[in-house]
């Protein structure tokens, strides 16, 4: 059978820039339009269709509904919006409206307070405008996201301290179906507002429960990264940027893993939880009873509550943490030092292995 072929799509940024290109247009010439065609950074032409929303206070308002093809972004299907104003003094200004957000820290593409319309999408915008402008005149160019601030809960914004809104985003202006390495790449820029802040202690976790736990359990937002399955990716790319103290929080069902000498945690990549926990069970003289009903529990959890029946449960956590950052020192060939808690769903500390004491340490700070 033949392999569906993917659909690709455009970007945040192509979305912005064909309302914005639409919206001049007919401040200019009082047309109305229902396609325009617009030319991404690597010269490709793109035919967007536009939805004129009318015209008030001077401003002429097109809207887009964002295409990403087959790509399963969230913010596929969502209305980008560009009202513009023509002025006479030449220049492109460009704004950020309602859904847009506003970038509140260091390290991104984009400076501190502005809105977070990356640098290419702001060239394509300008760029695009500009052409179909006569030479003495100028736009200023509000870009909104009616349902900006609900749709970036969906994503890592929050994280990376982009406030209020959406990101306008795109370096090609055409969106390709995810492939792994296009989600591993979204996921470095967190190294680098933490880097910027200034901290040399990194908190790594695979997802929103272990940064829930993590928070509750001191640390601050500020230098936790979320990681996703890409575990062993992160940690290379933390060490890569210069990050040399290194905590690994979250539940067992991920990084139990990670005991097992797997760095890649998706469930078709590598599993290996209960084995590892069955083993350590194995080593503390655990009764065969319990070793056999961890390694054919169901599930990470239903193992959990078997251990946390007995005595030496402890000392079993104690003892697969250790394991974990023995198997993270070698995959990392030492260049970082490296410790672990485990959090079970409720936030509660079930065990950890601090050798650099930096858990200690980056809780005093």
């Amino acid at each position: 059978m033949q392999e569906k072929k993917l659909r690709p799509g455009f970007t945040t940024g192509s979305a912005a820039t064909a309302a914005a290109l639409a919206a001049a247009l007919t401040a200019l010439n009082g047309m109305e339009y229902e396609k325009v065609t617009i030319t991404t950074p690597l010269g490709t032409p793109l035919h967007i269709p536009v939805q004129f929303k009318g015209v008030a206070d001077g401003l002429v308002t097109y809207s887009v509904i964002k295409d990403g093809g087959d790509d399963p972004d969230v913010t596929n299907g969502c209305e980008i919006q560009a009202a513009v104003a023509l002025t006479t003094d030449e220049r492109i200004t460009i704004k950020g409206g309602k859904g847009v957000g506003i970038v509140t820290k260091p390290g991104l593409s984009t400076p501190v307070g502005e809105p977070a319309i990356n640098p290419v999408p702001r060239q394509m915008i300008i760029d695009s405008v500009k052409k179909c402008l006569p030479p003495d005149k100028g736009a200023i160019i509000t870009i909104s996201v009616p349902l900006g601030e609900s749709i970036a809960k969906k994503t890592l914004n929050s994280h990376l301290g982009i406030i209020g809104g959406i990101s306008i985003l795109g370096t090609t202006g055409i969106v390709y179906p995810m492939s792994e390495e296009a989600y591993k790449t979204s996921l470095t820029p967190q190294l680098d507002v933490i880097k910027a802040l200034g901290y040399e202690t990194l908190v790594l976790t695979p997802g929103r429960i272990g940064q829930r736990c993590a928070e509750q359990f001191g640390f601050s937002g500020e230098y936790i990264c979320l990681t996703s399955n890409y575990l062993g990716y992160m940690l290379e790319q933390a060490v890569e940027k210069g990050f040399r103290k290194l905590i690994l929080a979250g539940h067992p069902g991920k990084l139990v893993k990670l005991a097992a000498g797997v760095f890649h945690t998706h469930n078709r990549m590598g599993d290996g939880r209960l084995e590892a926990m069955a083993a350590a069970a194995a080593v503390l003289d655990a009764p065969a009873a319990l070793v056999k009903d961890i390694f054919y529990s169901l599930t990470t959890e239903a193992a959990i509550q078997l251990i946390d029946q007995w005595e030496k449960r402890n000392e079993f956590w104690t003892l697969l943490a250790h394991r974990a950052i023995e198997k993270v020192g070698k995959y990392l060939f030492q260049e970082a030092s490296v410790s672990l808690i485990f959090f079970n769903y409720q936030g509660q500390v079930l065990g950890s292995a601090d050798p650099g004491n930096l858990i200690g340490g980056l809780l005093n700070e």
